[in-house]
């Protein structure tokens, strides 16, 4: 494997950009070596800038269910971009895609589009706090939410992998609001909600967890989340950003038959541009402005080019949706293999993380919770992914991250990747 480039690139972004990466985990520290540097996409493959390729099962971090510069997504960019780039005013293409998003999600009445999930969840959670008039929010821990300061407390994915509990930078203040429950513990939330009666606005939760690795939720548990907060008053937030379009098409809701009163949608929503949305029930999206007191504003909100991959996206899971029974299929035969060698699996449809915990074997759903997902041996995963890497496989540089199918995965490379883990994992 060549990356005499690839180094040349990483030296001159250290003096550039802090650790030489714009996204932390992208720096590949967990797995004790230097990133590649990727030149292009298509379909299931990347290529670097040494003339490497690898089967990529990132899949960008989660937008590319339909594999790299799908022809089609690509047509709509070119021909958005064609038009202008950017106007700050509103065009057809808003009101197309959120009819889109609320035909596949019911639950969502009202949509805001912005820019990153980030900006998605920090906003959703300003409306729960302006529609009840209370301070305190409700997440757990390992559940990842973007890097609002808020929501930096017990937060999941990078900061597992570069062992950071919080971040630098917040002030107590922020974080005094945000109460940390345990996923997939009914009995933690109960508690919370007693000790903080009548000041939680929200309980915000991925609905699948896929920032410990992916993490299942119990029967009864997200159903417990909807009852406790229509009780007290408080809103539910699902945090879609991951699973919205990849679990099904109608996303969380759908697969797990539970309804939020917010929602927050990104990667796929986007089609793997710098999009993403929230909205909900219609009576609650009216607290923002310019209908409402929330204010919520951005210069690059529903660009016209991002929107387009977004629509054009939408339309083609939109019209086969045997899309979802063929990945699910493909990861639950990826999680077959990884089973008979001994490790634990969680899976939801095309979302699914080997962890290696000793001891567990083939338990699948073992690892329930950010403590479990923190018993893994990240040596066995280092040493896996780099085995990996050098059978040209790409998986997350990350025990906490998830391993992504996408349609362009076909039955042959899945069968591929199967062989490979057989070798990879000791």
């Amino acid at each position: 494997m060549n990356q005499n480039r690839s180094e040349q690139l990483f030296d001159k972004a250290r003096q550039l950009i802090p650790g030489g990466v714009n996204s932390p985990v992208r720096a590949f520290r967990a797995v004790g070596r230097q990133p590649f540097f990727v030149e292009r996409a298509q379909g299931p493959w990347l290529f670097d800038v040494d003339g490497n390729r690898y089967l990529d099962y990132v899949c960008s971090w989660g937008p590319g269910i339909l594999g790299h510069a799908h022809p089609r997504v690509v047509e709509a960019v070119q021909r958005a971009c064609a038009g202008g780039l950017s106007f700050g005013a509103p065009t057809a293409g808003e009101v197309e895609l959120a009819e889109r998003i609320s035909a596949c999600v019911p639950d969502v009445e009202m949509v805001r589009l912005v820019s990153s999930g980030t900006e998605a969840v920090m906003s959703a959670v300003r409306v729960a706090r302006g529609y009840t008039g209370r301070e305190k929010i409700i997440k757990f821990s390992g559940n990842y939410h973007g890097h609002s300061d808020g929501l930096l407390v017990k937060a999941g994915s990078g900061l597992m992998t570069q062992s950071v509990p919080d971040s630098a930078g917040v002030p107590a203040g922020y974080a005094a609001c945000t109460l940390t429950a345990v996923y997939n513990d009914t009995e933690s939330v109960r508690r919370l909600m007693e000790e903080n009666a009548g000041q939680v606005a929200a309980v915000v939760v991925e609905p699948v967890a896929a920032n410990m690795g992916v993490v299942v939720p119990k029967p009864g548990f997200l159903e417990y989340l909807r009852q406790i907060t229509q009780k007290t008053g408080a809103l539910l937030i699902f945090d879609e950003v991951i699973t919205g379009f990849r679990l099904s098409l109608g996303g969380a809701s759908a697969y797990t038959g539970v309804h939020a009163d917010l929602y927050t949608f990104g990667k796929i929503v986007g089609g793997g541009m710098p999009l993403a949305a929230y909205g909900g029930r219609r009576e609650v999206m009216a607290c923002v402005a310019p209908l409402g007191a929330v204010y919520q504003a951005g210069t690059l909100s529903g660009n016209p080019v991002a929107v387009a991959a977004g629509i054009e996206t939408l339309k083609i899971l939109m019209e086969d949706t045997t899309i979802y029974d063929r990945l699910d299929r493909r990861a639950e035969k990826l999680a077959e293999t990884f089973r008979h060698k001994g490790l634990t699996v969680n899976r939801a449809g095309s979302l699914l993380s080997a962890f290696f915990t000793p001891g567990q074997g083939d338990r699948e759903g073992s690892v329930e919770n950010y403590e479990e997902a923190c018993q893994c041996d990240r040596e066995a995963f280092a040493a896996y992914f780099n085995r990996m890497l050098e059978r040209g496989i790409y998986v997350a540089p990350s025990q906490f991250e998830a391993m992504f199918v996408s349609d362009a995965h076909e039955d042959d490379l899945i069968d591929r990747t199967c062989e490979a883990i057989r070798g990879a994992v000791l």
